[in-house]
């Protein structure tokens, strides 16, 4: 873990407004000693943490939509070395050395050190024992509220970050403070249930810090910030993972209730370049267009193979291609399929892409869409999961469906069983794409009784065998070895095996299955 020993300063020079004015100004002559000595260089490293978050986000979906039943890679039978190590991680037998995984591992670290950084000048103590969060003396002055306002934000972002570790990796290497390198040679994994508890005490003090003030009294200048009502959601998320259920709900009702935030009247909006920072969106991670180096590359990735300039300047990559299965799961009145699917070509040589982060670029992987990270959508059928099959449930999927243009359930959605399936094909389809659905199954297999992921992922590999996972060239596996992959120690990637081999001080466990 030696690259702890170094610090991301991307120093930012304004805040990440609803014009998205982030303009990064390198400061290699500085370090963390001498630099936060004051309000504005710790808000500018603050907004380096914002911007390290793009880092992770740019190939999150190999590790999610990839490894669901949303997607799959586009050519079956490429000997691409990059698309080899897509596959592998779709057909879940990823090496313990795939670069991907090392490298989404590596961002999320260098942003948790960018965090820790920050709230270490804010004073903010962490005590793994108890897993309580104070505030000590700090010599930066600043008004405590203030104070609060940058702490709730880092242990945001920095919540964030594990949440999406220990659910990707399991324990993970617990670091909530600034370490040498010498020290980070000294840490083990830590346990699931310690870095919950981490996550779980950064989101409930950043819910107690941040600002009361509703969706439409955030000052614009303040837009896409991590808030009190951000922070509340993704709370809700994790003890709804946990199978905390009662809490989830406490905190969902209270967004609901409290927060301002509220679906748009219409999907598409949702996700305009226009419309962005709407009233869905509780927290998304941000993407600026025009060359700044902080454009999204998601339209290019996912455009189709050989496209040319018909769907995206520049053609696209054929990543990330939706699989038959969710294309046909959107019945022709669902008004979000045109927003999430679009089609190149016609006929046997037609392909689907992810159209949803698709918007014109000039240059080639810069584009402008943000991408959401908690909708008020979400929140919703949160909620409606948390609560179980009961008529209240019904009604918050009902919102969601008629919102899409479609009539509620029907009456035969009347036991747990049928309501599940529902719950979980409204989740899939609301949410398509969005890095949610991978994350969705695995957390059933603890909150619902009638959907298991492993089930979900194998019944996947079965539909799609002999028009795409059956024509790979090697390994050639027969769908019964394909689905023998797919097990509960496999919903976990493997710890980066550079981790292991370069520690050592410390035997470093593999998780089981590796």
């Amino acid at each position: 873990m030696k690259y702890l020993q170094y610090i991301s300063l991307i120093t930012c020079i304004g805040f990440f407004s609803c014009k998205k004015v982030i303009d990064v100004v390198p400061q290699s002559n500085l370090n963390s000693a001498t630099y936060y000595s004051t309000v504005e260089e710790i808000q500018s490293g603050l907004t380096g943490c914002y911007s390290g978050m793009q880092r992770t986000m740019n190939t999150e979906w190999q590790f999610t939509e990839l490894r669901s039943d949303n997607t799959k890679m586009g050519v079956a039978n490429s000997t691409s070395s990059i698309n080899r190590d897509y596959s592998d991680l779709d057909m879940f037998f990823p090496a313990t050395t795939h670069q991907g995984l090392y490298t989404y591992w590596l961002n999320s670290y260098n942003n948790i050190r960018n965090c820790n950084v920050i709230l270490q000048r804010l004073g903010v103590q962490y005590a793994p024992a108890t897993g309580t969060i104070t505030l000590g003396a700090i010599s930066v002055s600043m008004s405590d509220s203030i104070r609060k306002q940058l702490a709730g934000e880092a242990m945001f972002i920095r919540a964030y970050h594990y949440f999406n570790l220990v659910r990707l990796y399991g324990g993970v290497f617990l670091i909530h403070t600034p370490i040498t390198a010498t020290e980070s040679v000294t840490i083990n994994r830590s346990s699931v249930a310690d870095i919950y508890k981490l996550i779980e005490a950064d989101l409930t003090n950043a819910s107690n810090f941040l600002s009361t003030a509703k969706y439409n009294q955030i000052a614009a200048v303040n837009l896409g910030k991590a808030t009190r009502w951000a922070s509340k959601g993704l709370l809700a998320k994790v003890y709804l993972t946990l199978n905390r259920k009662a809490e989830a709900i406490t905190l969902l009702q209270d967004v609901i209730t409290n927060s301002g935030h509220a679906l748009q009247p219409n999907y598409a909006t949702v996700f305009s370049t226009t419309n962005e920072l709407n009233s869905e969106i509780l927290f998304a991670v941000r993407y600026k267009a025009g060359g700044l180096g902080l454009g999204s590359s998601f339209g290019n990735d996912f455009g189709p193979l050989n496209s040319g300039s018909a769907v995206i300047n520049g053609s696209g990559l054929g990543n990330n291609y939706p699989t038959d299965n969710v294309d046909t799961a959107f019945i022709a009145a669902d008004a979000r399929r045109a927003v999430n699917i679009g089609v190149f070509g016609s006929g046997s040589a037609a392909k689907l892409y992810v159209k949803k982060y698709l918007t014109p670029v000039v240059l080639t992987g810069d584009g402008e869409s943000d991408w959401p990270v908690l909708r008020y959508a979400d929140i919703l059928l949160m909620l409606a999961e948390a609560q179980g099959y009961t008529p209240s449930s019904i009604g918050l999927i009902n919102t969601i469906r008629t919102r899409a243009g479609l009539p509620s359930l029907p009456a035969t959605v009347n036991s747990v069983a049928t309501f599940e399936e529902a719950l979980s094909n409204e989740r899939r389809l609301e949410l398509a794409f969005e890095n949610q659905r991978f994350f969705d199954l695995v957390r059933y297999n603890t909150t619902l009784t009638t959907i298991r992921a492993e089930d979900v992922i194998k019944n996947q590999f079965a539909r799609e065998y002999a028009r795409h996972y059956g024509q790979y060239p090697a390994p050639a596996l027969t769908l019964a070895q394909l689905q023998a992959f797919v097990t509960p120690d496999h919903l976990l990637l493997p710890i980066p095996q550079h981790e292991i081999d370069t520690n050592t001080q410390l035997v470093i466990p593999q998780n089981p299955g590796y």
